[in-house]
This record gives C-alpha cells, sequence and structure tokens, in this order.
C-alpha cells in the first residue's frame, strides 16, 4: 500500500504497463505557442534574408522558404509524435542510440561529404544530413538516462570516468571535423551532470578537460588558430570579410531597422545569410528592438524548459528537459557570440531560425521530448 502510494506520489508509473501512445494529465501550451512563434518567424527570415540569393541562383525567390517549409511540416508532425510517446520508453534504447551516433559520426569519414572545408554530411540520394545534430539529441537521452540509473557513480572519479566514457568518445568523433558542435555537445554533457551531481567538483574536473581537449584541437588545426587572429582583428584579413559584413548589418540596423525585406548586406555582402548569420540580418531588419524580441523568446523558452525539469516529478525526465535546456542555451550563446564577434568565427545555426532541414528536425524532436516530459506534470505543481 504504502509502495503504491509512494509510486502514485512520484508520478513513477511503469512504462511498461502504459500503451505507447497516452494522454498526459498536462500539456504546456506556453512551450509550445513559443516554438511555433520562433518556427514562424524563422521561416518568414529564411524568405527575407534568401530571397535575393535563390532569385539569383534558381529564378525562384521563395526555393530556399518552401524548402525550409517542408523540413518544419516534416519536423512538427514528429514533434507531436514524439510529444505523445511515453518519453521513459527511450531509458532502455539509450545506449542504442548513442552506439548508432557514433557510427554514422564514423561512416562520415568514410563515405561523407565535404561542405565549406569540412566533412559533415551523409548523403542517401537527394535526402542529406548531419549525424552531429542527431548525436545531441543521442547524447541528451544517453546521459540522462545513465545519470538516472547510476547517480552514486557520480561521487567517485572513477565512477564518473565509466558513465563518461562513450558520450567523450562521441564528442571528439565530433571534433575531429566540427568543434563548435562539439562543444556545445560538450556542453549538454557538463550541465546534465551538473544538475544530476550533488557535488560540484565533477562539474570542475568536466571543464578543465574541455578547454585541455580545445587547446589541443585548435592547435593541431591550423585554420583553427586562424580564426582566432580573424576574431581579434577581422578588418586585417580576407577571411575576415563576413565578421566585417555581419558588423556593417547590426550597425545600420539602428533601434528599429530598415524593415523586413530591406536588408542591403543580404543582397551578396554577407554569404549564405540565410544560415549561420542570419541574426545580422534580423539585426539589420529589425534594429536592436527586433533583436531584443527574439533573445527574449528564447528566454522564455529556456525558462519553460527550466519550469518542467524542475516539476517533472520524475530524474530521467528532468534530466531531458535539462539537457535540452542547455542545448539551446549554449547554441543560441555561441551564435549571436559569432555574429556578434564576441568569439572566433565558426558557423552553428540560430535553433528554430536559421535554414537547414537537419538543424529543424533533430531541434523539434528534443522539443517533442520535452513535451512528452511535461504531459507527465500534475496540474498545479
Amino acid at each position: 500500500m504504502n509502495d503504491r502510494n509512494r509510486n502514485t506520489d512520484t508520478n513513477e508509473i511503469d512504462s511498461r504497463r502504459k500503451p505507447l501512445w497516452y494522454s498526459g494529465r498536462y500539456f504546456d501550451y506556453p512551450l509550445l505557442g513559443i516554438v511555433l512563434g520562433l518556427v514562424l518567424f524563422g521561416l518568414v527570415m529564411v524568405y527575407s534574408t534568401s530571397s535575393y540569393r535563390a532569385d539569383e541562383l534558381y529564378g525562384d525567390s521563395t526555393y530556399f522558404a518552401k524548402r525550409q517549409l517542408v523540413f518544419e511540416l516534416v519536423a512538427l508532425f514528429g514533434m507531436f509524435l514524439v510529444s505523445k510517446i511515453d518519453y521513459r520508453r527511450y531509458a532502455r534504447y539509450s545506449k542504442y542510440f548513442l552506439y548508432v551516433a557514433m557510427a554514422l559520426l564514423v561512416l562520415v569519414y568514410i563515405i561523407g561529404s565535404a561542405s565549406h572545408g569540412s566533412t559533415r554530411w551523409i548523403y542517401i540520394g537527394a535526402f542529406g544530413f548531419q549525424p552531429s545534430e542527431f548525436a545531441k539529441l543521442a547524447l541528451i537521452v544517453y546521459t540522462a538516462d545513465i545519470c538516472t540509473r547510476k547517480p552514486r557513480s557520480l561521487n567517485t572519479l572513477k565512477g564518473l570516468a565509466k558513465m563518461l566514457l562513450l558520450p567523450f568518445v562521441t564528442i571528439i568523433l565530433i571534433a575531429i571535423e566540427n568543434l563548435s558542435t562539439a562543444i556545445i555537445c560538450f556542453g549538454i554533457v557538463v550541465i546534465i551532470v551538473f544538475v544530476a551531481s550533488p557535488k560540484k567538483w565533477p562539474f570542475v574536473l568536466m571543464g578543465l578537460i574541455g578547454i585541455l581537449m580545445c587547446v589541443i584541437f585548435i592547435a593541431t588545426a591550423g585554420y583553427r588558430a586562424d580564426r582566432i587572429r580573424i576574431w581579434l582583428a577581422p578588418e586585417k584579413y580576407d577571411d575576415g570579410y563576413q565578421t566585417m559584413q555581419s558588423l556593417y548589418a547590426i550597425g545600420s540596423g539602428g533601434f528599429f531597422g530598415r524593415g523586413i525585406g530591406n536588408s542591403i548586406q543580404k543582397m551578396g555582402f554577407i554569404p549564405e545569410s540565410h544560415n549561420d548569420m542570419i541574426f545580422s540580418v534580423i539585426c539589420e531588419e529589425l534594429g536592436l528592438f527586433g533583436a531584443a524580441l527574439v533573445i527574449a523568446m528564447f528566454v522564455v523558452l529556456i525558462y519553460r524548459c527550466a519550469l518542467i525539469a524542475i516539476n517533472s516529478g520524475e530524474r530521467f525526465g528532468g534530466l531531458i528537459a535539462t539537457g535540452v535546456m542547455a542545448h539551446v542555451a549554449v547554441q543560441v550563446l555561441i551564435n549571436i557570440s559569432v555574429v556578434t564577434n564576441t568569439i572566433p568565427p565558426t558557423g552553428v545555426p540560430l535553433p528554430f531560425i536559421s535554414y537547414g532541414g537537419s538543424s529543424i528536425c533533430f531541434m523539434l524532436l528534443e522539443m517533442g521530448l520535452v513535451l512528452a516530459v511535461a504531459r507527465q506534470m500534475k496540474p498545479g505543481r
């Protein structure tokens, strides 16, 4: 009787006795609303930033916007599908998710296609995706699961090393060609462990390991060291052209901007302005006011994820929401910092807004996971 009450109070229902599809007690409409708002705003900005280039390359100013719309519709369907499945079912498959991610990352170096000097894509016919995006999702589920199943291992150095062996191998595989994404993945793992562990020394130790790994990967790749020099003085290098144009766009936007569609820098001055540098065009067209609103939307999204993590009532679900929150926060921070030349230049899309199928699909699948966690919350908690 007591065990039954305890399980009911903590909302820990055996997922094996529940059907695959379930209707939880609660649905986080504020989170859904902010996600849909960001997605729709992203579609508008993709059209605004890509129309000139699309017309020049394909004779159709809506080419990239239409492709992004297809990506978003597929991703939204996947998000709602995932939100209806009991997220606790994924715990038993978390290791296999990570194995698949590692296999795909290795496969990239065998049959992958290069883009902008780095090999990050796998193409199957006309369909292409970045395995590193799937790796982020796999790392969130695996790290949340391992911290839930083996909480005592977080208290010892040996136990922590065993727990994080597979995540660190995955991050190293990513870092070989994509250090910026590896930093995001490392941040996800560190923040989950920080929330799960009662002690602070694992967090400090992982931070030191992360800094050491960054130094090693920068020292072993000359182009990464060049990016630091460009960051310090972009006006002195030809490769600093994109950074300078981004800063021109931000500065010319003023407080209220030039208006949607009136950007000058998107007309070939900022290369592929609909991708990683889209925030600079947002600043140019919507000004400081519009940029602040975009940042505020991300802050609300992160806040909702934090509330769900705190009130989930179940450790695994809370850590999943924490991992997704960390992913969004770290990636937004890096993207905006690059655009404003606060950190060395690197290629990281702005979540939900930048053009790209892999990014939007896996990001919305993560939002589906958070919505699934929210379904287990009790109203009024």
